[in-house]
C-alpha cells in the first residue's frame, strides 16, 4: 500500500502541473490561431477560415511601426539607466555596511512590489507638480522604476556569491579600481547583468498600466493594442501584434533563464 502511495504522487503532481500550464497557454495559443482567422470584425470559434494575408496588413500599417519603435526605444533606454543604478546599488547594499542598509534595500524593491497604478499615480502628480511635459522621457522614468529592481536582484545576488578576497588581492596586487571591476568584478556579474537586463527589457517592452499615467498622447505598442481593443478597426492585426509582443518577450525571458540557472557556479564563490 506503501509503495502505491509513493508511486501515484508524481503522476498527480505531473497532472497538476500540465493542468496549470494548458490553463495559463492555451489563451496564448488561442492569440496566434485568431492571427490567421479570415474574419476581421469578430472572433468566431472555429474560426471560419485561415488566411495569412493579416501579417501583410500589419507590416504596411504606419501606426504600428510608429508604436514599436517607440516601445523599443522606451524599452533600450529604460534598461541601460536600470543596469547603470541597479548595479551601483547592488554593489553600495551588498558589499558595504552603513546605518540604514536595509532601509534603502528595501525601498530600492518598493516599486514593483506596489500596484503599478499607484506608481503611475505617484508618477503623473511629480510631473504634474513640476510642470514636465509628457514625452518619450517621462516613459522611461516610469519604466526605470520598476527595472531598476529587475536588475538590482540580479545583481545583489551574485555580488553576495562572489569572494570578496579576489576583490581585495586584486588591489593588494597593484589593480586600481577600474582593473579590478574589469578583470574581476564584471566577470563575476556580468551573467547576472545580461540576465537582468534582458528581463527589464521585457517587462518594460509590454508595460500598460505605468504608460498609460506617463505617455500622454504617445502610444507604445502595449497602449496601442489596448486602443484597438477598445476601438477595433482591424480585429486580426491586433493578434498579429500581440504574437509579436508574446514572441519578443518570450526570447529574452528564456535567455535570462538560462544564463542564471548555473549562477551558483560564480567564480570565487567557494571561498
Amino acid at each position: 500500500m506503501r509503495s502505491d502511495r509513493n508511486s501515484s504522487a508524481p503522476i498527480a503532481l505531473k497532472i497538476a502541473a500540465a493542468a496549470g500550464l494548458l490553463f495559463l497557454h492555451i489563451p496564448l495559443l488561442l492569440i496566434f490561431v485568431y492571427a490567421f482567422t479570415t474574419e476581421e470584425k469578430s472572433y468566431q470559434w472555429p474560426p471560419p477560415g485561415l488566411t495569412a494575408k493579416w501579417f501583410a496588413v500589419t507590416w504596411n500599417r504606419p501606426d504600428v511601426w510608429e508604436a514599436l519603435a517607440l516601445s523599443l526605444k522606451v524599452a533600450a533606454i529604460s534598461t541601460l539607466i536600470a543596469i547603470i543604478l541597479g548595479t551601483l546599488c547592488a554593489a553600495a547594499v551588498s558589499r558595504s555596511k552603513f546605518f540604514g542598509r536595509e532601509t534603502i534595500s528595501l525601498l530600492v524593491i518598493l516599486p514593483i512590489a506596489l500596484p503599478g497604478i499607484i506608481t503611475g499615480i505617484s508618477l503623473r502628480s511629480a510631473f504634474s507638480l513640476m510642470n514636465i511635459p509628457f514625452s518619450t522621457w517621462t516613459i522611461v522614468l516610469g519604466h526605470a522604476t520598476f527595472c531598476i529592481v529587475v536588475v538590482y536582484n540580479n545583481a545583489v545576488a551574485r555580488f553576495r556569491r562572489t569572494s570578496g578576497s579576489m576583490i581585495e588581492a586584486s588591489y593588494d596586487l597593484g589593480a586600481d579600481g577600474f582593473q579590478t571591476f574589469r578583470h574581476i568584478v564584471l566577470p563575476n556579474i556580468g551573467t547576472a547583468l545580461l540576465a537582468g537586463g534582458m528581463l527589464a527589457f521585457a517587462l518594460s517592452f509590454d508595460e500598460v498600466i505605468v504608460t498609460t499615467f506617463t505617455a500622454g498622447q504617445q502610444q507604445t505598442l502595449p497602449i496601442w493594442m489596448l486602443e484597438e481593443l477598445v476601438r477595433p478597426r482591424q480585429r486580426p492585426v491586433t493578434n498579429v501584434v500581440a504574437m509579436v509582443v508574446v514572441l519578443v518577450t518570450l526570447l529574452p525571458i528564456l535567455a535570462a533563464y538560462y544564463l542564471t540557472r548555473d549562477g551558483d557556479q560564480t567564480a570565487g564563490s567557494g571561498k
